[in-house]
């Protein structure tokens, strides 16, 4: 798989996406198949690119990020810009995550306490008492 060439169905099939996922991301400037006719070909690039997309995605990078990230990709730089850039995001969103995680974690308490509250309520309304 190094070196060839990827019809649209072998990239879904290795990458669990739909074909409607691939041209999206084309249309985004975000991976740029070999086009024949009417057949889309993925090298070895748009497999790489693709791996970086769906792994941005589920950190939660927006697609406008992922995509400035890999316009960085500069091989004769050694590609630092684009990993100084991709750590300072992934800092960004780390924070982000970290936030949400402390927010979600004392509206799950508040909502606990909710819940005992509503079923004391409920035991005291079916008891009369």
């Amino acid at each position: 798989m190094s070196d060839t060439l990827m019809t649209i169905r072998e990239m879904c099939d290795a990458f669990d996406v739909t074909p409607r996922t691939l041209r999206f991301y084309e249309s985004r400037e975000l991976i740029f198949p070999e086009r024949r006719g009417q057949h889309r070909l993925y090298d070895r690039t748009d497999r790489a690119r693709l791996t970086l997309i769906l792994r941005g995605k589920r950190f939660g990078f927006s697609l406008e990020q992922i995509r400035q990230l890999l316009e960085l990709y500069d091989p004769a730089e050694r590609n630092l810009t684009q990993a100084t850039a991709t750590i300072a995001t992934a800092r960004e969103r780390l924070a982000d995550m970290e936030r949400q995680h402390h927010e979600l974690g004392l509206a799950i308490t508040e909502l606990r306490q909710q819940i005992a509250e509503g079923e004391q309520m409920l035991v005291q309304l079916k008891t009369g008492a």
